[in-house]
């Protein structure tokens, strides 16, 4: 990648990004979503027709299998939900013993399916049963913020999906059903700023909703996708980049995913991050796809960077 600061940045602090292990597959089975929420990178919508096909999801359940060091199954989309084959990969993986991770946006359990109109009110109950743990979207604690960023009424449904997720568990300590709420963060975001952000979250949440959950993670919305889009119309593009730029965090790079995981995009071929994947930047060297998985050569490949992975960098980092 021409001009690519980010790999300066590392070289000047005495930085590698290197392959530590694969633990988790990131996966990506579907473009389709109910929402079309402003800082989606994926630009996911009800309208993308995209999604993973049964043999490669076949084969993405073949590699976690043969892989001991391989603990997690990361499913995200889109709305992955929206899969036909979901609850299915969801199943499988758990019989392997795997750990299943779902990014879920809360609402599609209310919503359904936007084009079937399938309904996906079993949803709270499946994951329950299946011991997921869910990674669920909520932009924010207060209502209007939510809705403005995600679309009217987000946020109520956020609220019921979450009431039926507790009533079975969820988010509760010791019940062994982990419910995280991923912020998305319209910039760097410190170590205390994002505990005390949580502290709030918790505290809102729980004071005006009787709701409980876990842990707060805190995401820097990356300037790629819509989200760039939407800078770009607002004319702070390059001011939002070198606010990533100029918060660079060194003791962010031990941590970073793209070290610990392969993304599969819905066409089988491998990334480093979900980014990349965005970007088109798949993996280097030769085992590029599920089908010609190569271990070996994934832990002794070259992690691609670039600008963006500044987004993952900033502040207490994201990744």
């Amino acid at each position: 990648m021409a001009n690519n600061r980010f790999v300066n940045t590392l070289d000047n602090n005495n930085l590698v990004v290197d392959p530590v292990t694969i633990r988790t597959l990131w996966v990506n089975i579907t473009r389709r979503c109910n929402q079309a929420c402003t800082h989606c990178h994926i630009e996911a919508s009800p309208s993308r027709t995209e999604q993973m096909s049964r043999e490669i999801l076949e084969q993405c359940l073949k590699v976690i299998g043969e892989l001991p060091a391989c603990e997690e199954l990361d499913i995200t989309g889109g709305a992955p939900e929206l899969h036909p084959d979901f609850n299915y990969l969801v199943s499988e993986a758990r019989r392997m013993g795997k750990q299943v991770t779902v990014r879920h946006n809360l609402t599609i359990t209310l919503d359904g399916d936007p084009v079937s109109h399938a309904s996906k009110e079993y949803l709270p109950d499946f994951f329950a049963e299946n011991e997921v743990k869910l990674l669920a979207s909520l932009p924010h604690y207060d209502e209007e913020i939510t809705d403005r960023t995600r679309g009217k009424g987000v946020f109520q449904k956020s609220i019921q999906t979450m009431k039926r997720l507790n009533l079975l568990g969820y988010g509760h300590p010791d019940s062994g059903l982990v419910l995280n709420i991923v912020h998305n963060s319209d910039g760097p975001i410190s170590t205390d700023e994002r505990d005390q952000l949580e502290i709030k979250f918790k505290e809102v949440l729980s004071d005006r909703y009787g709701l409980v959950f876990n842990s707060l993670l805190a995401v820097t919305n990356m300037p790629i996708g819509r989200f760039r889009s939407l800078l770009k119309g607002r004319n702070t593009l390059k001011e939002y980049t070198k606010k990533l730029e100029n918060n660079f965090n060194p003791g962010s790079v031990t941590g970073l995913v793209c070290r610990h995981l392969i993304s599969v995009g819905y066409d089988g071929s491998l990334y480093d991050c979900d980014f990349n994947q965005v970007l088109g930047l798949k993996v280097s060297g030769h085992s590029t796809g599920i089908n010609n998985f190569d271990l070996q050569a994934l832990m002794s490949r070259k992690i691609r960077l670039g600008n963006h992975c500044f987004g993952c960098t900033a502040g207490g980092g994201s990744s």
